[in-house]
């Protein structure tokens, strides 16, 4: 048996299992009171969820990714004028070479390139800190939907929310991203202090 087929399988006596302990209701899209999901009201023991999109497309994902791109843009702009300093130092430096010493001259080389080596490590370590700042947000986007995530599965009666990356395939009735992405906009907003 083949690896994808395998995984074929495991996925179907999962949902099989799933049916079993659940009772037969499971999957079936029931009317209920609840309208926590925009839907109509999706019972199933198994929901699936676009993990990324939920970051990305939510209020504070949006906030946190325009503020992580204008950073970025802003360490570009700042790269972009250290450069344009380092060559133009680099072109004062080979200008006055004719008129020093070769040991004098290198000096001089050493002291440029031990600033240029601090420039790069000091710039990347920037760009570093932007990434930083992106895990550690989308670390306490992901703390904060936590809540908001119970409460959709217990509105659908669920026991499990899988990320739609680790899906074979489902049904997209059990798929509640947009269900998500509304719920946490009304509850997180953008997460601004």
């Amino acid at each position: 048996m083949q690896g994808g087929t395998r995984s074929a399988v495991f996925a179907l006596a999962l949902i099989g299992l799933a049916q079993t302990v659940f009772g037969s209701a499971a999957f079936a899209q029931q009317a209920r009171s609840d309208t926590t999901l925009n839907r109509g009201s999706i019972v199933s023991p198994i929901l699936t969820i676009d993990s990324d999109r939920l970051f990305l497309d939510s209020d504070f994902g949006k906030r946190v990714v325009a503020e992580v791109e204008a950073k970025g843009t802003e360490l570009a702009s700042e790269n972009r004028k250290i450069e344009a300093d380092l060559e133009a130092e680099e072109k004062r430096l080979t200008s006055v070479r004719a008129t020093m010493t070769p040991e004098e001259f290198r000096t001089l080389a050493n002291e440029f390139d031990e600033k240029v080596q601090q420039t790069r490590q000091v710039q990347a370590t920037k760009g570093r800190a932007l990434n930083a700042l992106l895990d550690q947000e989308r670390a306490v986007f992901e703390r904060a939907a936590g809540p908001v995530l119970e409460r959709l599965m217990r509105s659908a009666e669920a026991a499990v929310i899988l990320d739609l990356r680790s899906v074979f395939v489902s049904a997209s009735a059990i798929e509640i991203t947009d269900d998500a992405i509304s719920l946490l906009n009304e509850t997180l907003g953008s997460g601004a202090e």
